[in-house]
This record gives structure tokens, C-alpha cells and sequence, in this order.
């Protein structure tokens, strides 16, 4: 079975060429940096007026000095035309220097800016967005504003400047000439809205290609276990090659397709300008109407006239660019934050750990289907509460809404008295500890990993919490013990040391509420054995939310809660359950036993 083709997802913004958003947040960005701008401005009108004073210089030389036979006035003009050089090129040097400091110190905010603000975004963001397009925004759309704030803004007002400069020079010396020079600028004019239009859909289309080749990227490599797994290594190269970049290839090709048409046409028109002012300035100067240093000189002026046109063509391309890549960011910038802390949110102060649902109902948004219905519990300091019930019955939505990484549409979490709405989020989940069925492990080393629950614990603290859960032997097995590196998501562990040093971190976070959501069924039984007293030291004092499907893990809790389909079914301990003979018992029955059982076989004979 071919796997299915998905085009990339273009934004959902409206397509413009022009953006006073986008144009507006980047003056916003530019703003703290503006005297550097202004400071680069006035180097680029000094750069400009030695670029139009170039060709007037050769004038002079041709008309008063060789023409009135006087070698001084020669060497003057050529020493003033050194001398505009030489202003030209230290003032571009030193604009240049100043323009890359800003334009690098404009993207470090706005990087900044996209990393605070993807770090406060709602899980319900991240589980609709690939972390191949968000990449692509942070690294390849940035990058394109950065080449338009460093290069293109004070570059299309030097080309403005110049042309201003040299219309003005040329008028100055003959008006017939300019006329004649500004002839072909409606046919520029007719062929850039020509191009417009056409390159406009296309740089969208190139960022969207971008974009999808980053997604799958993303995808297969950190699927890369699976790939291999499945033996999926060329059918997945076959999809990246004849879809995926062929599709990427395509567009760029495309896109350059049309640039290639319209930057000849540019340049075609210039030369024709200058064949024309050579043809009929030639035979002006024969009859003496025109000197030969003017004619000279309108020639230099028409390269040079062409030179910014040119330019400012392609900072056209920029822009289209820089508008889509724009639109993009705004787009990420503008993504809901759906949690948020109120104005007057509190500081939670420690917590003992009480625990209230009162008439919870919640509902992913754009899904009407509730999740979760008319859930109240109330749970004690210190009480560990196990939820069990089947796939999709609610449990891990239910966690997550007392971590607040989501609010309940209807209904109140409160903890000690405290709404969870009323508090702020970082003082909540400073005091809660979270273990997840497949933990993630940062690259770096196995001490940093640990410490990352408190970064204040010191080494001893972090070997302590370790032998409590049963990681210290392993870790000292380790190449470098403690220091040993795990590479990004662990990937030089096993999935129980990851799942070991999870619990080690948890641990020395020293959490008041405790959340283990399939904690231990990444880890063989052997070693669940192990962890089994450290868990109970673990929950010991401490509130504590357990979900689960095996029974060593959740016999033992104070209070079992049954979920189905989102509401509470059935509530009590172990044996009141099991007496009860309800939808608990039939779990037992079906699947906890026959897990148990099969696993202390393993044990047993292994």
C-alpha cells in the first residue's frame, strides 16, 4: 500500500503583496535599534552622492582639462574622483558593519520573542501544528527577515537616493538625453506589476515546499527506529524524493523561471536606454550640440541609473519574500495561548495537597464530544488515587487539566481552596511532579537530566534521590556515571533507565502532588519490582494520581476511580471493587491478572 501523498499546508492568511501588518511589527522590532539605522542612513546618502558624482568628475576631466589642454585641471578632477571613491567605499564599510550588528541584534529579539512564546503555548497548539513547520518558521522565515532588515530597507532608499541624484545630474547637464534615458521606464514599470502578480502566489508556494520538507524531515528522523523497524528505509525515501523534494524542487524551479524572465527584460531596456543615448548623442556631439565629456557621462549615468532599477527588481523578489515569511511568523506569533494566567492570578503558596473536581466537564476545542462529564472528586493531602478504565475513557485528560495544560470548559480544579484559574501556572507546577509513560530526556548529561526537577540540588541530593529509586547502580555502570551524555530524547538509554531517571527527577523536585500517568509500563518487570518500595516512598506524604493498567501499581492506591467515556462509574478501594462486581472486576479479570500473571511468569523463569 503506497503511502498517501499530502500536500503542504499553505497559510491560511490572505494572499497580499503588500502587509501594513507585517511591515508595521517589523518597524516595531526595528524601533529599539533606530539610531543605528539612522546613523547607516546618513552613510548611504554619502555613499550615494560620491556614486553621483563618479561621472561628473569625467566630465570635467574630458571637457576642462583635455579639452582646454590643462593638466592641472585634469589631475584635479582625477583626484576628486579617487577621492569620491574613497568616501564611497568607507562609508558602505562602515554602514555595512553597523547594519549587520542590527539586523542580527533584530532577529535575536524576534527569535527570543517565537521561543517564549511556543513555550507558553497550550498542548491543543502543539498536537495540531508538526514541529517541522514550526522549525521552518523560527529558522528559514526569520532568516529571510533577517536578510531584508540587515540589506534591503536602507538598500532601497540608497537606490531611490541614487536615482533621484543622477535624474537630477542628468537633467542638469542635457534635458533632451534624460528624456530620452527615462523613455523605457514605463516598459519596466509594465513588466515589474507583470511580474508581481506571477511571483506573488509562487513565493508563497516556495515557503509552503520549504516547509513540508522540514515536517517530513522531522518526522522520519525522530521516527527513526520505527523506520528501520518496518524496513520502511526506501519506501519512505521513494515518498521524500518523488513527492516530498520533488514538489520542493519544482516550485524553486519555477520561481526561478519566472525571475529569469524578468531580470533579463530589466536589463534588456537598460541597454537599450544606452544604445539609444549613444546613437543620438554620438551624432549630437559631430555637430558640436553636445560635449564629448557629457555624452561621456550620460553613458556612466546610465549604467549607473540601471544599476539601482536592477536592484530594486530583486529587492522586489526580497520583499515577495519577506512578506510571506512575514505573514508566517505573525501567524505563529498570533496562536492562542488557550491557558493563560489571570491580571490578578496569585502566587499558590505551598500546598498540603487537597484536591477538589467539582462538576467538571471538558471538550477539546473545535470538538463538541465532551471528554470528560460531570466530574466531581475529592481527594485528601497524602492520598494517592489510582484511575483506571479503558482507552480514551478520560484518565490522561483529567491529569492534565490539574496540571492546568488545559481549562475546563465547565466546572472548577481547585487545590487547598485555591481555584486553578485564580493562581498563577509556574507557582502550580513548581509543586507537582510529572512521570510520563514515555519519558524525555534533554540532551546533555545524566546529572543535568535528574537536576532538571530542582536546579538547586547539589550532587549528593541528586545520588540520594537516585538510590531511592533504584538508578544509582545502573548510572554508575555507565561510561561516565553521572556525566555520562544521553544524547536528545535518551537515545543512548534503554527505556527503562529513561523511565528510572524520570523517577529520579521527580523525585528530587520534591512534589506535593504527584502524577504518574502510565509510569511504570515502559519498564520490564524485573525492574518495576525494583521501583516498587521507591514508589511508595515516593507517594509517601504526597498526593498522588495514578493511571495505569497494572495491577501491582494500582492494588495498593487508597482510592480507585473508575472512567468510562468520560464520567465517574465507579469509586473505592481495591476490595470494595472487586466486591462490588461491577466494571472494575471485569478489568480485573480480563486484563489486569492475565498482565500480572504472564509477568511474574517472565520473572520468575528469567
Amino acid at each position: 500500500m503506497s503511502r498517501k501523498v499530502t500536500p503542504p499546508q499553505l497559510d491560511e492568511l490572505p494572499v497580499k503583496g503588500y502587509d501594513p501588518r507585517v511591515v508595521e511589527n517589523l518597524i516595531s522590532f526595528i524601533r529599539p535599534y533606530k539610531w543605528r539605522f539612522f546613523i547607516a542612513l546618513i552613510l548611504m546618502i554619502i555613499s550615494s552622492v560620491a556614486v553621483v558624482s563618479g561621472p561628473y568628475f569625467v566630465k570635467y576631466a574630458l571637457d576642462e582639462g583635455l579639452g582646454k589642454g590643462s593638466i592641472t585641471t585634469l589631475g584635479r578632477a582625477v583626484l576628486f574622483y579617487l577621492l569620491a571613491a574613497f568616501v564611497q567605499w568607507l562609508s558602505i564599510y562602515i554602514r555595512v558593519n553597523i547594519m549587520a550588528r542590527a539586523g542580527q541584534s533584530i532577529i535575536f529579539d524576534l527569535r527570543s520573542r517565537l521561543f517564549k512564546h511556543l513555550q507558553n503555548l497550550s498542548l491543543n497548539f502543539f498536537s495540531h501544528y508538526s514541529v517541522g513547520r514550526v522549525i521552518t518558521r523560527i529558522i528559514n522565515d526569520v532568516a529571510v527577515l533577517r536578510e531584508f532588515i540587515t540589506w534591503a530597507i536602507i538598500a532601497v532608499v540608497r537606490d531611490f537616493v541614487t536615482l533621484f541624484g543622477i535624474i537630477l545630474a542628468m537633467f542638469s547637464m542635457n534635458a533632451k538625453l534624460s528624456l530620452l534615458t527615462l523613455s523605457v521606464l514605463p516598459l519596466m514599470a509594465f513588466a515589474t506589476i507583470l511580474f508581481r502578480r506571477k511571483a506573488r502566489d509562487k513565493y508563497r508556494e516556495v515557503r509552503a515546499a520549504i516547509s513540508w520538507v522540514n515536517s517530513v524531515l522531522a518526522e522520519n528522523i525522530n521516527g527513526i527506529r520505527v523506520v528501520q523497524a518496518f524496513a520502511r528505509e526506501n519506501v519512505n525515501y521513494s515518498f521524500f524524493k518523488d513527492h516530498v523534494n520533488q514538489y520542493n524542487l519544482d516550485t524553486n524551479i519555477s520561481a526561478a523561471r519566472i525571475a529569469s524572465v524578468f531580470f533579463p527584460a530589466i536589463d534588456f531596456l537598460g541597454i537599450l536606454a544606452m544604445a539609444l543615448v549613444i546613437w543620438l548623442g554620438g551624432s549630437a556631439a559631430q555637430i558640436e550640440q553636445i560635449t564629448p565629456g557629457i555624452l561621456v557621462a550620460f553613458v556612466l549615468y546610465i549604467d549607473r541609473f540601471f544599476n539601482p532599477i536592477r536592484d530594486l527588481s530583486r529587492r522586489y523578489d526580497s520583499f515577495q519574500s519577506t512578506m510571506a515569511g512575514g505573514e508566517r511568523i505573525l501567524g505563529l506569533l498570533d496562536a492562542h495561548q488557550e491557558v493563560t494566567d489571570a491580571e490578578n492570578a496569585q502566587v499558590l503558596p505551598p500546598i498540603k495537597g487537597e484536591v477538589v473536581f467539582r462538576n467538571v466537564n471538558y471538550h477539546y476545542p473545535g470538538d463538541e464530544r465532551h471528554v470528560l462529564k460531570d466530574i466531581h472528586l475529592h481527594v485528601q493531602p497524602g492520598e494517592s488515587l489510582a484511575l483506571v478504565g479503558k482507552t480514551g475513557a478520560g484518565k490522561s485528560t483529567l491529569v492534565k487539566l490539574l496540571s492546568r495544560f488545559y481549562d475546563p470548559t465547565a466546572g472548577v480544579i481547585s487545590i487547598d481552596g485555591c481555584d486553578l484559574r485564580e493562581i498563577r501556572q509556574e507557582s502550580l507546577r513548581s509543586q507537582m511532579g510529572v512521570v510520563l509513560q514515555d519519558p524525555f530526556l534533554f540532551s546533555g548529561t545524566v546529572l543535568e537530566n535528574i537536576r532538571f526537577g530542582r536546579l538547586t540540588a547539589s550532587d549528593q541530593e541528586v545520588m540520594e534521590a537516585a538510590k531511592a529509586v533504584g538508578a544509582h547502580d545502573f548510572i554508575l555502570r555507565l561510561r561516565d556515571g553521572y556525566e555520562s551524555s544521553v544524547e536528545e530524547g535518551g537515545v543512548l538509554l534503554s527505556v527503562g533507565q529513561r523511565q528510572l531517571i524520570s523517577f529520579t527527577r521527580a523525585l528530587l523536585a520534591d512534589p506535593k502532588i504527584l502524577i504518574l500517568d502510565e509510569a511504570t509500563s515502559s519498564v520490564d518487570t524485573q525492574t518495576e519490582l525494583v521501583i516498587q518500595a521507591a514508589l511508595e516512598r515516593l507517594m509517601e506524604g504526597r498526593t498522588s494520581f495514578i493511571i495505569a493498567h497494572r495491577l501491582s501499581t494500582v492494588i495498593n492506591a487508597d482510592r480507585i476511580v473508575v472512567l468510562d467515556e468520560g464520567k465517574i462509574i465507579e469509586e473505592g478501594t481495591h476490595d470494595q471493587l472487586m466486591a462490588l462486581g461491577g466494571h472494575y472486576y471485569q478489568l480485573y479479570e480480563t486484563g489486569f491478572t492475565e498482565s500480572w500473571q504472564e509477568e511474574q511468569k517472565r520473572f520468575l523463569f528469567q
